[in-house]
């Protein structure tokens, strides 16, 4: 991935205290579970339409360590997933993840869509 040129990271985010999320939690078992596979489906049929564009798929993201000058420590952010897509702009990048099954089904709250730049310097 050297040429960044119409690269942008999608970074898939949500707290775990959220309205939706506590829906989610509040819900039945059986429901989660139809949910859950109502938008994995979802999900996949926006990796079909969009599968010319996704450079990388990315994937769930796990426990977060932060290292600073104090040392590795364990914390938790809003971070759930990321994707890796080309598009003509940053404006028609966002645009693939409007209604994205990870909040429109999902209680996922948003996705960010930034630009991936060049190394300053790099080659």
């Amino acid at each position: 991935m050297s040429d960044n040129s119409n690269t942008y990271l999608a970074v898939f985010l949500g707290s775990k205290t959220s309205p939706a999320s506590k829906a989610w939690e509040a819900l039945s078992e059986t429901e989660r579970n139809a949910r859950g596979q109502q938008g994995m489906a979802a999900w996949h049929a926006w990796v079909d339409q969009h599968k010319e564009a996704i450079l990388a798929m990315g994937g769930p993201l796990g426990k977060t360590k932060r290292v600073d000058k104090g040392g590795v420590n364990d914390i938790a952010n809003e971070m759930g997933a990321f994707t890796v897509v080309r598009a003509a702009s940053h404006e028609d990048a966002a645009k693939m993840f409007v209604n994205h099954p990870h909040f429109a089904i999902f209680p996922g709250e948003r996705v960010e869509i930034m630009p991936v730049l060049p190394i300053p310097g790099g080659g």
